[in-house]
């Protein structure tokens, strides 16, 4: 009883004691401190943790689960956290691990700002002015000047990206954090710039990444270092622009060309890291050969068609095809993958001529046969010019027809006949296969009527005609369609001191000076207008005068009709009418000659001088010239 009294006795103060001990340990942890702990149970919702003094709390299963929602703490583990809350209703201590982690972070971010430690962060959503940025839970602000070491355009690939950060500027009560990812990147590269350097050497092959890509170039970021890959040194072949072949990002594989130590410049080379293909062009491409290529570049004056990397050649507009082509992308277009021929190999010049139409048959290979010389064909109006008209005979051949060959009158141009489009007939005159040109006539369609002018128009024949035309040297006459003949100017001045002016599209009455057959020339002098409304008709047996073949039979009549005109003529007419049948018969050959030489723009300066002598006459000598008239003209009177 006294042992079992003196044990009860003494159980009273063990239990006080331990009470003691418990308050003591839980003054000793203070709520928002930062406590060690193991995990001695999960359940479905809790993670029960034992924090020491047979102190047990617990925490939401969440905070130790991941982004896909699993679990990632077990029985036993060691845990950081902190205290919350000393007990809740149920005697358990409310424990936080985000709050802990967020404690920590405060302690990295602290040590970033005074040291520079790095810190990792996620880059999350665009603010104003720059990024939100989460650094171990903690939202942080990262400004726009301090995304990357050089501006950025489009800042839309950073986000949801992972990088390292240094702490700028912190304010712990407010839970401001300002982080730079530029001051990371700029010790890098001079960390970088230093490797580099060291072991860049003329002629070394570097990697590199473009930075930059302007006119004359792109700059490449070779690590901590910055060179210039020139426009000249990207291809072995022709390059318009560096961004046809380079973008930003791109890694490549260059050669240091020149490196100046004391200005700090790096000359690039990325076709030097590859052999020049103009080296074997030769023996890879003889002339002849057929090859693939692709159209690179389209020109006025032809196509660029790369046949390999650094090796373009050239298809002129001419070699695209056997017809006319009047610019390059009627037959090819950028992108096109096309079969030439090799025309010609300039290595010293870098040039290969290629051809298209070589793969075709030529066309005027049989031209000749087809269209014999002097043969009729058929074809439409293409295209009319100054100098005449193209017709298309078939696919591919096109005939011309000179202004000349058009009519055997005089055509001011060929839109006064023919219209584009109209189906017209001709005959072949000529091919030239050589140059690829077709000759085409359609005057030759009829007789000349030139063929005529000897049996129909002769010397001293009164003829009438329509004036077509006026010059500085005289009128032309049409007597018939396809036949003219000019009226010299003296003659037309002589008409006007009678006072008869002429117009284009008077009908006149001339005589016929001179033919020439050869030269297609018809002298003429006027004798004066017909009234076309008083033309004398078919009466008693007379003809009228007309310029037709035959008009010899008929001039003695045509004379006849005119004298009685003449006599009831005033005495200052028939004076003046003496005064021109009299030169007209003393000097009929010398006028002979000024009108034929007048015809031609290009007449003889000698026989300009005689015409212009004999217009300019003294008064004297048309005194003379006018008595020796009268006695000529009634000479005659009395003949008659």
């Amino acid at each position: 009883m006294i042992d079992q009294e003196g044990l009860e006795l003494n159980a009273e103060p063990e239990e006080e004691s331990f009470e003691k001990l418990y308050e003591e340990s839980l003054k000793s942890v203070k709520v928002g401190s930062l406590v060690k702990g193991k995990v001695i149970n999960i359940a479905q919702d809790y993670v029960f943790v034992d924090i020491g003094y047979k102190f047990e709390g617990r925490t939401s299963l969440r905070e130790f689960s991941d982004a896909s929602g699993s679990t990632t703490i077990a029985i036993g583990d060691d845990v950081d956290l902190v205290l919350e809350r000393v007990e809740d209703r149920e005697g358990f201590a409310i424990l936080s691990k985000v709050r802990a982690d967020q404690l920590k972070v405060w302690d990295d971010i602290i040590e970033s700002s005074d040291s520079g430690k790095i810190l990792t962060g996620k880059i999350t959503r665009k603010v104003k002015g720059g990024f939100h940025v989460e650094i171990g839970g903690l939202p942080a602000f990262l400004p726009s000047s301090h995304l990357d070491v050089r501006p950025v355009r489009s800042s839309d690939s950073f986000l949801g990206q992972t990088y390292r950060f240094r702490v700028l500027k912190y304010d712990r009560k407010r839970s401001n954090i300002i982080v730079s990812r530029r001051a990371v990147l700029e010790e890098e590269r001079a960390e970088q710039r230093e490797e580099t350097l060291g072991r860049i050497s003329e002629g070394a092959i570097v990697k590199g990444v473009v930075k930059n890509v302007t006119d004359y170039g792109a700059f490449i970021d070779l690590g901590g270092v910055d060179g210039l890959l020139h426009i000249t040194d990207i291809s072995w072949g022709k390059v318009t622009h560096p961004s046809a072949v380079l973008s930003p990002g791109d890694e490549l594989d260059l050669m240091i060309l020149r490196y100046d130590k004391e200005g700090g410049k790096i000359s690039l080379g990325l076709k030097q890291t590859k052999p020049d293909p103009w080296l074997t062009v030769v023996e890879k491409y003889p002339v002849g050969s057929r090859i693939e290529g692709k159209v690179v570049n389209i020109v006025d004056y032809g196509a660029f068609v790369e046949i390999e990397e650094g090796l373009e050649g050239l298809i002129h507009i001419s070699e695209l095809s056997w017809t006319k082509v009047r610019h390059p992308s009627q037959k090819v277009k950028v992108g096109d993958t096309v079969e030439v021929v090799v025309l010609g190999v300039e290595p010293d010049n870098r040039r290969i001529s290629l051809g298209l139409k070589q793969l075709e048959e030529n066309p005027w290979n049989m031209v000749e046969e087809k269209y014999p010389k002097g043969s009729r064909i058929k074809g439409v109006v293409k295209n009319i010019t100054d100098f005449g008209m193209f017709v298309g005979i078939e696919e591919g051949i096109d005939g011309l027809v000179h202004i000349s060959d058009l009519s055997w009158k005089k055509v001011k141009h060929p839109s006064e006949l023919y219209k584009k489009d109209q189906e017209v007939e001709a005959v072949v005159l000529n091919i030239d296969k050589r140059n690829e040109r077709f000759s085409l006539g359609i005057r030759q369609l009829e007789s000349d009527p030139w063929s005529l002018v000897a049996d129909a128009y002769k010397p001293g024949m009164v003829v009438s005609g329509r004036v077509t035309g006026m010059a500085e040297f005289g009128a032309f006459v049409e007597l018939e369609e396809g036949v003219e003949g000019l009226v010299h100017i003296s003659e037309i001045n002589r008409g006007k001191k009678k006072g008869m002016e002429l117009e284009v599209g008077d009908l006149i009455e001339t005589e016929i000076l001179n033919v020439d057959l050869e030269e297609k020339k018809i002298g003429l002098s006027i004798r004066g207008k017909v009234q076309e409304e008083e033309a004398p008709v078919e009466e008693e047996g007379q003809e009228e005068s007309c310029p037709v073949a035959g008009e010899a039979d008929r001039t003695e009549e045509v004379v006849v009709a005119e004298e009685p005109d003449i006599e009831e003529s005033s005495a200052a007419d028939e004076a003046t009418t003496a005064e021109e049948e009299g030169s007209t018969t003393a000097g009929e050959a010398d006028r002979t000659e000024e009108a034929v030489a007048a015809e031609e723009p290009d007449i003889v300066k000698a026989d300009i001088e005689e015409s212009s002598a004999a217009d300019e006459a003294t008064p004297a000598e048309e005194e003379d010239s006018t008595a020796e008239g009268d006695k000529s003209g009634g000479k005659e009177e009395e003949d008659d």
